[in-house]
Order: C-alpha cells, then sequence, then structure tokens
C-alpha cells in the first residue's frame, strides 16, 4: 500500500515515461471517410482535394466510398461493405472524417460509417490511438456543428484528434464544375489541417501502445489472474 494513496494498486500503478522506440519508416496510412452519397457532393471534393495533399506530404491514402453500405444492425458484420470499412481502419495511422452538416449535424452517411467500427474487434482496437482530423462542409454561413460532433466521435473511438480543423462555407463557391478547390482561405486552412495530420501521426504513431496503456485496465487485469491464480490453488 502506498501511504498517501491508499486506494491505489501498487502492482497496476506506473510511473508515465516515454521509451526510446524504433521509428517505422514506411509512408503513414491515412484512410479518408465522407458523409455523402450524392453525385456532385462537395464533402467528397473537400476528402479528395485533402488526399491530394496527405500523398504529396509523403502518405499512403484509402478513400472509403460508402455506396452499398447498410444501415448499422440491417446486415451482418460479414456484409463486405463492412469488412471493407473495418480492413481500412486496423490498416489505417490516421484517419480524415469530412461530412456535409445537414439540419444543424453531421449527415446519417457519416454517423452510419462510425457506427460500424466497434471499440474492439476481439483483442484489436481498430481506432484506439489512431490520429483523426476532422472537416465540414457548408451549404450556407460557417458553422461547427458537423466539425465539433465529429469531435467527440472521435474521443469516444479513442482517438488522438488534432486540435485543427475545417469549415468550408458556402462549398458550392469553393470548387470548380470538376470539382477542384478554388484558391481561398478555406484551402489555405485544408493545407493547415494535412500538414498537421500528418505530423501528429509520425509523432504518435509509434507510442500507440505506452500512450494507450491504462491503469485501470492492468489492475483489472492483474486481479483477473489473481482470481484465475487462486481458483486453481483452491481446486
Amino acid at each position: 500500500m502506498i501511504p498517501d494513496l491508499p486506494n491505489l494498486s501498487p502492482n497496476a500503478v506506473r510511473l508515465p515515461e516515454l521509451p526510446a522506440v524504433q521509428r517505422t519508416s514506411h509512408p503513414p496510412r491515412i484512410l479518408l471517410l465522407y458523409g455523402s452519397l450524392r453525385e456532385h457532393s462537395y464533402s467528397r471534393f473537400a476528402t479528395l482535394e485533402a488526399e491530394r495533399l496527405l500523398r504529396h506530404f509523403g502518405c499512403e491514402t484509402q478513400v472509403f466510398h460508402a455506396h452499398g453500405l447498410p444501415l448499422p444492425d440491417d446486415a451482418g458484420t460479414d456484409h463486405p461493405k463492412v469488412q471493407e470499412l473495418r480492413d481500412l481502419c486496423l490498416w489505417s495511422e490516421g484517419q480524415v472524417w469530412t461530412s456535409p452538416e445537414r439540419h444543424g449535424a453531421m449527415t446519417g452517411v457519416m454517423k452510419a460509417q462510425i457506427d460500424w467500427i466497434p471499440l474492439t474487434l476481439g483483442a484489436i482496437r481498430p481506432t484506439q490511438g489512431r490520429t483523426l482530423a476532422v472537416m465540414q462542409v457548408s451549404g450556407g454561413s460557417q458553422s461547427f456543428n458537423a466539425v465539433n460532433q465529429m469531435r467527440v466521435l472521435g474521443r469516444w473511438m479513442r482517438m488522438l484528434t488534432i486540435p485543427n480543423q475545417s469549415s468550408v462555407a458556402k462549398a458550392y463557391q469553393e470548387f470548380d464544375e470538376t470539382g477542384r478547390m478554388r484558391q481561398s482561405s478555406y484551402y489555405d486552412r485544408i493545407v493547415d489541417v494535412m500538414e498537421e495530420l500528418v505530423k501528429f501521426t509520425l509523432l504518435t504513431r509509434d507510442l500507440t501502445e505506452v500512450l494507450t496503456d491504462r491503469y485501470s485496465e492492468r489492475k483489472e487485469a492483474a486481479e483477473a489472474l489473481e482470481n484465475r491464480v487462486s481458483l486453481r490453488a483452491a481446486t
């Protein structure tokens, strides 16, 4: 027992430290999700602009297109689109989520994708410790409702959401007829966000196990082990 901390389990507590790790050399792996199925989708256009920037910054990227993804619980987890999404999550080291704002919130298409990603897959956690950047597009004046909601989701999924974010107002004015984004302060912000995402991913991807190692989980595992040992001794 630690005198000043009688509720603390001495076998589970550790002093936080930053261990020496061997740095990964492969390009950062970034998954991009967007929350629209429209053919002329500004969230998709913004996502593709972000992907071009990430590739320029040396990343390997994958964009998930939600066409054909069933609503959560409307199909089994063996559905091909569900499997595709989950496999891409496991592959990724960082993610970008981009949603239109609809009725003051992120779209159902965006939320459905996140709802298909479990917190755990057996002993694997598909999103824990991965970096996240959030962006939104709006048809009217600038708003932050969707990005704020996605930040809550990112925290719930135990992701490292970067401080910067992008919100593109009056998106129909910011893209040309081919879907490319025009030069503006909105474009410059997306550059900032992608640059910051790459930096955070490079800083943290080799430290995921350290950053997500928790006292409560170590204590729970130690207690479970102690109970198993006690049961064997009793029998």
